[in-house]
């Protein structure tokens, strides 16, 4: 069984002038953490990306709509590698087809359609859900505990 802290609790409108807020937020919290710069870097734009993926097709890009972001500091079994972050995204919008989340290819190279596989390739685990009405996405990357640097 997993236990979990909530760290940070937003509610934002589902507009494209909020992601930066998200952003920034997030991009403090992972490195106070103790993710990487990389590390921080990744998880910033997978929820970058499917925050935007909500905005533009579960909301069809009306930017008065809510979406609730939870993290939460979990752990994951036993031993000092079992520290996570895990994001949720919830909204009310349209259900999103399980059949169309398969992203594409990454030699059809043209504008979009990359979000997803920039999500699956930054975190550990990425499971969608809808349930009373809401979509949930839940983003889970593991805190590795990191060797200090030669030199320093």
């Amino acid at each position: 069984m997993s236990r979990s802290s909530l760290l940070l609790r937003m509610e934002l409108r589902s507009s494209p002038e909020m992601l930066c807020v998200v952003r920034n937020a997030l991009g403090e919290l992972a490195a106070k953490l103790g993710f990487s710069d990389p590390e921080c870097r990744a998880v910033v734009l997978a929820v970058d990306e499917a925050l935007t993926n909500i905005i533009r097709h579960a909301y069809l890009g009306d930017p008065e709509q809510s979406i609730e972001a939870s993290f939460r500091r979990i752990h994951l079994g036993d031993g000092p590698s079992g520290d996570a972050l895990e994001i949720v995204l919830e909204d009310s919008g349209v259900t999103a087809n399980p059949e169309k989340m398969c992203g594409r290819a990454l030699e059809d190279v043209r504008p979009g359609g990359l979000g997803l596989h920039f999500i699956r390739e930054s975190m550990d685990t990425v499971e969608f859900s809808r349930s009373n009405g809401k979509n949930q996405l839940r983003l889970v990357k593991i805190l590795h505990a990191h060797a200090p640097q030669k030199g320093s």
